[in-house]
């Protein structure tokens, strides 16, 4: 039976997203977030992201309206105990989404599917935090949610056929492209970016060039939408740094040690777009 009713915790840019994203499908969905400001915040980023549609001639202000209809924004957690699905968009940190999964366990009904859009951290850990590892899955949706095509899908050890063939069915509802992976850390999308993201910063770090001139040779020369070290403001300084981590600790392999000036950066609050200031600066 295909799914219905889904929720989303965590109200930021990948959160309402995903939230977008699975409305614009006919699902009803629940946007979780901790206080009332922050799920405010992530339904304007819908009501936004869904006004350059409208303006665009892509969809209808009564579609629009309709649309925010469907998302529903709570900050009680009891709230989604009739979920079908419930998928996780909380910061990059173990112990946070381990808690957030051992309370789900919790409240959601017994075959309630449980999903993280985690861009590196083990599905089989998150899945030993509940007593329904075959109910665990990973779906990790690219940045922008709504226009990005890719969701990898990745299985933890004991996730089960049955999960897996539902998320690639509601992916593909969706209109997105599911991509079958296995639990390694940074899966396959961010196990070859984030390595590239990290040189391309060591090149900046030991001054070789400045970012924009980083920037202009992947652009120019490797026919890149967007340079390396713009990407890395874009994706999140403090969320790349902790993708290096994850693969650093993982593999063990100094190959994956995060730059110390990506460090420095995170350390002083630059973390790109989202802070006004990374390797550049924002209005």
């Amino acid at each position: 039976m295909a799914i219905q009713k889904a929720t989303v915790i965590g109200a930021g840019q990948m959160g309402s997203g995903i939230a977008q994203t699975l409305a614009q499908s006919g699902m009803e969905v629940t946007l979780y977030d901790l206080d009332r400001s922050t799920v405010d915040r992530g339904i304007k980023m819908i009501s936004t992201s869904l006004n350059r549609l409208v303006s665009k001639g892509k969809t209808t202000d009564e579609q629009r309206s309709q649309l925010l209809e469907r998302i529903v924004p709570v900050t009680d957690f009891d709230s989604m105990q009739e979920a079908e699905l419930v998928i996780e968009a909380a910061p990059e940190r173990m112990e946070t989404k381990q808690r957030i999964f051992a309370e789900l366990d919790q409240i959601c009904m017994p075959h309630t599917i449980l999903a993280s859009n985690t861009s590196s951290l083990s599905i089989t850990e998150l899945g030993s935090a509940t007593n329904r590892a075959s109910f665990v899955i990973g779906m990790h949706f690219m940045n922008p949610v709504p226009i990005m095509p890719l969701v990898e899908i990745i299985r933890g050890l004991e996730t089960s056929d049955e999960t897996f063939e539902k998320i690639q069915h509601l992916t593909h509802k969706l209109g997105k492209t599911p991509v079958e992976v296995k639990d390694f850390p940074g899966f396959v999308s961010n196990r070859i970016l984030m390595p590239m993201i990290n040189e391309a910063i060591y090149t900046v770090y030991e001054g070789v060039a400045e970012p924009e001139a980083v920037d202009q040779v992947m652009k120019l020369g490797m026919n890149h939408p967007m340079g390396p070290i713009a990407l890395a403001d874009f994706i999140g300084l403090d969320t790349c740094l902790a993708i290096m981590e994850t693969l650093y600790l993982g593999f063990g392999d100094s190959k994956y040690r995060p730059c110390p000036l990506l460090r420095k950066y995170v350390q002083a609050g630059w973390l790109g777009r989202k802070t006004g200031r990374g390797f550049y600066r924002y209005s």
